[in-house]
């Protein structure tokens, strides 16, 4: 699989992200996760530090999606505090405290339009391409 490469927008350069948002993002985009993007959300009033926000196209994707995270995470004795929306899968929130992990169908995704909502965050740009070098 490709390394997994994340880019901070910003007038300082590209930065790179890592640890286990990292680790997340590349479960997520093991399942083939569609539009994943990180919100940094340290220098706003937020409860967490980051937002990954991702999509499957439905539902049983989304739950593959949420359990490849599950996984990864677990496997770095990593658990999440709390999950929600599982059954349903429209969105499944996965809150590891520091991180929070929301999956979404389309649909779903932007009716809430979290990006928007958080539209002061730092915006983390996930490409999949070889290029990258990030480590976990």
């Amino acid at each position: 699989m490709a390394k997994t490469e994340l880019k901070r927008r910003s007038a300082a350069g590209k930065k790179r992200l890592s640890g286990d948002v990292t680790k997340a993002v590349r479960a997520a985009l093991s399942k083939q996760a569609a539009k994943v993007v990180v919100l940094d959300l340290r220098n706003t009033p937020a409860f967490t530090d980051f937002f990954v926000l991702c999509s499957g196209q439905n539902q049983r994707q989304v739950k593959a999606i949420a359990d490849a995270v599950e996984e990864a995470l677990r496997a770095a004795k990593v658990r999440p505090a709390h999950i929600e929306g599982y059954d349903r899968a429209e969105w499944v929130l996965m809150d590891f405290f520091t991180f929070i992990v929301h999956v979404f169908t389309p649909q779903t995704r932007e009716f809430y339009s979290l990006e928007r909502l958080w539209g002061e965050a730092e915006r983390i740009e996930v490409s999949d391409e070889p290029t990258g070098a990030a480590t976990a």
